[in-house]
């Protein structure tokens, strides 16, 4: 498993935590959570189940399904252990809509579509930098990422939530794409990050509210991004539909 993409770098200490050359277990997963001080815990799940029933158990029982030997649910649970409170609001939004609308069990509402966005590709977007947030917004992508660089090269300002697109950088290229949860504030630690995106779900309602983000534009997350015409590949930093 190859983990040297930059991405993954908030997830460095609790990898360099767990076993090397193997997946580990959901009980070693536990054991991990328990001595980091998270009330959380993994189950082993082999048997299927739907989406609804798998956010009620977690909601339900704090238990959180993994597959053993999963590398899916590894990087979910590695979400987990470093982004409780973020991802535990996304559980109670599926569910409490669920609740809400029962008939979501069988079509999701856009809500619960934003969720699952960004549970599965999310990206937290810290800046303060105005011009920037326009700029991501119509897909100037040139001018977001050359023109304001400069503006977006602070620690922990782009964190990767989404498990899925984690896993996909195991094996990275460049039309690998995250939707932004953009939040107008400094970047900080990552507990700092959790809180906030945590609370910032609470605004989101629709998948429109989350820009799209080739991850390989994020300054430093591909070796030739800052050359001008890395951003001239409109197969992969596609301009907004007309």
């Amino acid at each position: 498993m190859n983990i040297s993409h930059p991405a993954l770098d908030p997830y460095r200490p609790l990898l360099a935590r767990l076993p090397q050359g193997r997946l580990p277990t959901p009980a070693e997963l536990t054991a991990l959570a328990e001595n980091t001080g998270l009330p959380l815990r993994f189950v082993e799940s082999t048997h299927p189940l739907s989406a609804c029933d798998y956010e009620q158990r977690i909601l339900e029982s704090g238990a959180i399904p993994t597959r053993p030997d999963n590398l899916h649910d590894f990087m979910n649970a590695l979400v987990w252990l470093s982004f409780p409170r973020t991802k535990a609001s996304l559980n109670r939004t599926h569910c409490r809509t669920l609740a809400d609308n029962p008939s979501e069990a069988k079509q999701r509402s856009p809500r619960r579509d934003a969720m699952t966005l960004l549970d599965e590709s999310g990206v937290l977007v810290f800046t303060e930098d105005e011009a920037f947030l326009q700029l991501l917004a119509m897909r100037r992508w040139h001018d977001a990422f050359i023109q304001r660089r400069e503006s977006l090269l602070s620690p922990n300002q782009f964190l990767l939530i989404g498990h899925a697109v984690l896993e996909k950088l195991l094996n990275p290229y460049l039309s690998i794409t995250a939707k932004c949860l953009v939040i107008a504030a400094p970047p900080g630690s990552l507990a700092q990050a959790d809180t906030v995106a945590a609370l910032a779900l609470e605004d989101i309602h629709t998948p429109k509210q989350l820009p799209p983000l080739p991850v390989a534009g994020i300054p430093g997350w591909h070796p030739r991004n800052h050359l001008a015409a890395f951003y001239d590949n409109t197969h992969i930093f596609r301009p907004l539909p007309v």
